[in-house]
């Protein structure tokens, strides 16, 4: 409906130039509000227990412990990791709209993307593509990518989400941004504020963050309890 509309304004105003019009200026396009798919911790740990790949099973690991998007993931420069700073953070460069943003890294996660590192030792990506010589055999994995001058691509990571999540029996529907929403809800739940959760996902507005206030199975366990309290004086 969308593209739709703005098909419309193009050919009407820039190609047929009509004056005067407001019509489309007054035509709102209802976006349905449906909720993300979280996965619980346990199947979290489930999914990423049976990814063997070592490339794959540390960027999706990464995605989840940082709430990253998966292009996001895939385009992380060995620059961008400040393993060293109080605290570790990582710089998100170039992320939705354009922006940057930082979002912290718990030290034994820096540890790990290190390790990881040391495996291809690519000068420039920390989850550089393999390309076609290691499909032809000509090369090594590790060799390929090490000479590698572009990322990993979003759909080798996406693929390899689905045969996981196929292997590990969590929920069919959920996709690699399931993680990134599984993230968001772990952390309200660990009481992290709703306003640092915001900043960490690159959120314009709080309001689009208040969605995971909904999805918490603390939160739920709360209204429940003030629902029994509530429902005491109407005992008969």
């Amino acid at each position: 409906m969308k593209a739709a509309k703005y098909s419309l304004l193009a050919f009407y105003l820039d190609c047929v130039k009509v004056q005067g019009w407001t019509v489309f200026q007054e035509v709102r396009i209802a976006e349905p509000e449906v909720l993300p798919i979280v996965l619980g911790r346990a199947e979290v740990q489930a999914l990423l227990a049976v990814v063997r790949e070592p490339r794959f099973r540390t960027c999706l690991r990464l995605m989840y412990h940082c709430g990253l998007r998966v292009g996001e993931t895939v385009a992380i420069e060995v620059r961008d990791l400040h393993g060293k700073e109080t605290p570790p953070r990582l710089h998100i460069r170039n992320g939705k709209g354009g922006k940057d943003r930082y979002v912290p890294v718990a030290p034994a996660m820096i540890q790990e993307l290190r390790d990881w590192w040391i495996v291809h030792r690519n000068p420039k990506f920390l989850f550089p593509s393999p390309g076609r010589g290691w499909a032809d055999r000509t090369l090594s994995l590790s060799q390929a990518m090490t000479g590698s001058t572009a990322p990993m691509s979003v759909s080798s990571v996406q693929m390899a989400y689905r045969l996981a999540r196929a292997a590990s029996g969590v929920n069919s529907a959920s996709t690699t941004h399931s993680l990134r929403h599984s993230y968001a809800t772990h952390l309200l739940e660990e009481g992290v504020s709703l306003r640092q959760i915001s900043q960490y996902l690159g959120h314009e507005s709080l309001d689009t963050t208040v969605i995971y206030t909904h999805l918490t199975a603390i939160s739920e366990a709360r209204t429940q309890a003030a629902l029994a309290a509530l429902y005491q004086p109407l005992k008969p």
